[in-house]
């Protein structure tokens, strides 16, 4: 039975597979751009210039890279016998309701979605061992 884990969240997703008595672990980075929008030029006068924010522009783009990151992540696990997410913030329920929307198939394989803290390589690792053990 392969059991994997996935540790996901907006930079990177760590995919941990179990496989009898063997374990691997592979990271795969998310390539979304974090977008640091300022709030003005920095001038004390009132009125004056100031940054325009193109926050459409900014959130479709970002959707769209969400989009893909979600889709070499799914080619990853897509062998998997049972599957756990977990990570920090809401990056697990949002691969979850990807799942749930475009991937029905893989998403009856999920046992379990957990919020957990930022973790070493070797924690997540850990951290998957034990929740199948």
């Amino acid at each position: 039975m392969k059991n994997l884990g996935v540790w996901i969240d907006k930079d990177k997703a760590h995919v941990v597979t179990i496989d009898g008595k063997n374990e691997a672990l592979i990271t795969i980075d998310s390539n979304i751009e974090h977008f640091h929008v300022g709030g003005g030029s920095g001038s004390k006068l009132k009125g004056g210039p100031q940054n325009v924010v193109q926050d459409s522009k900014y959130l479709e783009r970002e959707k769209h890279q969400f989009k893909s990151y979600f889709q070499e992540l799914v080619s990853k696990i897509n062998t998997a016998d049972a599957l756990v997410i977990f990570g920090p913030a809401e990056m697990n329920m949002n691969f979850k309701k990807e799942l749930e929307e475009n991937y029905k198939e893989l998403n009856s394989k999920v046992k379990s979605v957990d919020k957990v803290d930022s973790m070493t390589n070797n924690q997540v690792v850990a951290w998957v061992r034990d929740y199948y053990s």
